[in-house]
């Protein structure tokens, strides 16, 4: 099992001002379109933490940050912090009824967006966010907020305004158990929960990456992972800043744009879920593309395929490594580049004895740790702070004594290797993306010719898996697939909870219980030839 890792001592917001000062114009951040100086990141930091300040925003207070990914919603999350905000982390890709839920339930008092994302003008969705959220009093575009530095995020901009902005702000210190984030999860049931995190986590995930991959300051880091999740959070706006290293980020995962970025910038430490690291591999161009630097990837987020993996590990030299854990519960294993491949790319890695790794049946009852297949759980300072008052939710997430569990089903060898062999939880997971499968249903049964329906994944060598809903019409009833996604879109559906395939059926499996028997279901659906299943893709 994993050994404990030395504490951090110092905060992220003091990592920044260190790196402004000894390296100030080293990039931070590498886009397709520049770079961002660790002086300017420094600046533009300040910079918006004054205009929150500025808008009446005081301590504690919570605001969300609905952006691209990118240089900038670094500089978003870290001016939150220093002005001693709560940031409330939103996907790019949220809609409206995620991001009302989502700042619903955290209070948030603001709303920092650029103008425009993904093709939506973010100033209407905030009007009519406001209509429905008595807290949410201010609108921050971030384009407007960072213009007295003078346009583009390479700019450092005048001294003396860095200057003076940064003395408005003393040190801010890492205090355990004191809440400075809030992301969402999918979950299992629908609509997000609202994760609280204080930054002990996040220097601990950074502790663990360092020991996995053997990371230094001469790293060069690229990280194609959603900035407001879990994985997102530690590698792309945690690790950069505790090592003072570069980080290449793009505005949206694309597999041509980080070929190219992965081979200028001469990347040495990749950052990807699975989906995306199995989308490179299968590009024309990787085979040409020179990954000579490249020494290590973490990915993860979802089942990693060892095939894949081994392939990806022969065509570049790099070693594959990866977390166990979730955006909840934070790491409870993980693998290094120490570790021999077949543990690397078949098992998650040895359990972190710091982490307090133990195990549940079904109905709670601690059991051995090694010999037997159990839900995890842990009580180490990696994990969140819960779900932001939600006492239903807690109830599920802890056990009575408080440990937090995890949704899988694993095993423990005698040598400490943890490796997952269920779940516990109805989930399809996407690209990384946890999508509740009752959600889904739930939306699916609002069309109107719909009388039942279940949602399953179908296995897909990309995504891991898409998900198929299987639906029994009323009598005399017709639907298309496209009629179904048609009714889904005016609904304002999130683009996650989208089918992939349809199957339309006489009737659906049940369980002796009188539930849908999911897993018959699911073998059913394997079973299918392809031009069964309909259509084979869905615009995203």
């Amino acid at each position: 099992m994993r050994e404990q890792v030395p504490p951090a001592t110092r905060s992220i917001d003091d990592a920044i001002r260190e790196n402004a000062v000894a390296a100030p114009l080293s990039p931070a951040y590498i886009e397709p379109g520049g770079s961002l100086t660790w002086r300017a990141y420094d600046g533009f930091i300040s910079l918006l933490g004054k205009e929150l300040l500025e808008r009446g925003l005081g301590p504690g207070d919570r605001v969300g940050v609905w952006m691209h990914d990118g240089a900038a919603v670094h500089v978003a999350l870290a001016a939150c912090n220093r002005a001693r905000l709560v940031a409330v982390g939103l996907g790019a890709r949220s809609g409206e009824r995620e991001l009302e839920h989502v700042l619903r339930r955290s209070r948030a008092r603001a709303l920092i967006t650029p103008r425009e994302l993904r093709g939506v003008d973010a100033h209407d969705v905030f009007a009519r966010l406001r209509n429905t959220l008595p807290d949410l009093a201010e609108h921050v575009l971030i384009d407007d907020a960072l213009s007295p530095l003078n346009g583009t995020l390479t700019d450092a901009g005048p001294e003396d305004l860095v200057r003076s902005t940064n003395e408005l702000f003393p040190p801010r210190p890492c205090r355990p158990g004191e809440l400075v984030l809030v992301n969402s999860t999918s979950g299992t049931t629908g609509l997000p929960k609202c994760v609280a995190h204080d930054e002990l986590r996040w220097h601990k995930f950074h502790e663990y990456s360092v020991d996995s991959a053997r990371l230094t300051p001469d790293d060069v880091c690229m990280s194609v992972v959603p900035a407001p999740y879990g994985f997102g959070l530690w590698s792309a706006h945690y690790t950069p800043s505790f090592l003072g290293t570069p980080c290449l980020v793009l505005p949206r995962f694309d597999v041509e744009q980080t070929l190219t970025m992965l081979e200028q910038h001469r990347v040495t430490v990749l950052m990807a879920v699975s989906t995306q690291f199995i989308m490179l591999l299968g590009h024309p161009r990787f085979a040409s593309t020179d990954l000579s630097r490249l020494r290590a990837m973490f990915t993860g987020g979802e089942a990693i395929p060892p095939y894949k993996a081994k392939l990806f590990e022969e065509q570049t030299g790099c070693t594959v490594v990866q977390f166990y854990g979730s955006n909840e519960s934070g790491a409870l294993s993980y693998t290094t580049i120490d570790d021999p491949q077949e543990k690397r790319l078949t098992t998650a890695g040895k359990v972190i004895l710091e982490v307090r790794v133990r195990m549940f049946d079904a109905h709670r009852n601690e059991v051995p740790l090694t010999g037997t297949t159990a839900q995890p759980a842990n009580n180490g300072d990696i994990r969140s702070l819960g779900y932001l008052d939600d006492p239903e939710a807690n109830s599920e997430l802890y056990t009575p004594d408080g440990w937090m569990l995890m949704g899988d089903l694993v095993t423990v060898d005698n040598e400490g290797y943890l490796t997952v062999v269920g779940r516990t939880s109805d989930v399809i997971i996407r690209g990384g993306k946890n999508i509740s499968a009752p959600a889904v249903e739930a939306e699916v049964a609002t069309h109107p010719a719909v009388a039942r329906c279940a949602a399953v994944a179908v296995p897909d060598e990309t995504f891991g898996e898409r998900v198929c809903i299987c639906v029994v019409l009323h009598d005399g009833a017709q639907l298309s697939f496209d009629e179904l996604l048609t009714h889904l879109r005016e609904r304002e559906v999130s683009v996650e909870w989208l089918p992939e395939r349809m199957l339309v059926m006489d009737d659906l499996p049940m369980s002796s219980g009188g539930k849908v028997a999911k897993q018959v279901l699911r073998d059913q659906v394997a079973r299918l030839p392809n031009d069964r299943l309909l259509p084979n893709t869905v615009s995203r």
